[in-house]
């Protein structure tokens, strides 16, 4: 018979990745606590959320977060733009999670660098143009059914899943 473990049952590694999600304008207090569950999750090094105002103690953000927002390290940027440039400044390479017409599956991508900067977009418009014209490199998750999105925590779990296994 098979038991389920507790989370003081695991024994799954506490590794840390050289990964950051850089947020543009994502906002719902839900898509925000599960963020921080999943970036937990995967070893996210950080999270930055950029043009968005977000209440941190949202009780829905909270409970969806299930107590992540406080181990997960994250901060406000003013200019997403600038964050970008300060990224690549520091070797980081920028991805952005959107589906383009020079986007490639997400599982396609080799690592050029040991430091990858993920752009996720908005709930409703995804990521903006202006950033868009910042980056050179899109991903997208690939997908057999007639839609063309996921919700935004849910394409960032499977993009951070195919990218951490670069990194191991």
């Amino acid at each position: 018979m098979l038991n389920q473990l507790t989370h003081t049952s695991t024994d799954f590694p506490n590794k840390t990745f050289p990964i950051k999600i850089i947020c543009d304008g994502v906002r719902g207090p839900a898509n925000v606590g599960a963020l921080f569950r999943v970036c937990e999750a995967f070893g996210v090094s950080e999270i930055v959320f950029c043009n968005a105002e977000i209440n941190f103690k949202s009780n829905r953000l909270r409970k969806t977060a299930r107590n992540t927002e406080k181990t997960v390290p994250y901060r406000i940027a003013d200019d997403i733009l600038s964050e970008i440039a300060q990224l690549k400044k520091d070797h980081y390479s920028p991805l952005v999670l959107e589906l383009t017409d020079q986007s490639v599956p997400v599982e396609a991508v080799s690592a050029k660098t040991e430091k990858i900067a993920l752009i996720i977009g908005n709930e409703q418009h995804g990521v903006s143009k202006t950033v868009l014209q910042a980056v050179s490199q899109s991903v997208h998750i690939t997908m057999f059914g007639q839609n063309s999105s996921l919700n935004v925590t849910q394409a960032t779990a499977i993009a951070l899943f195919n990218l951490t296994k670069l990194l191991k």
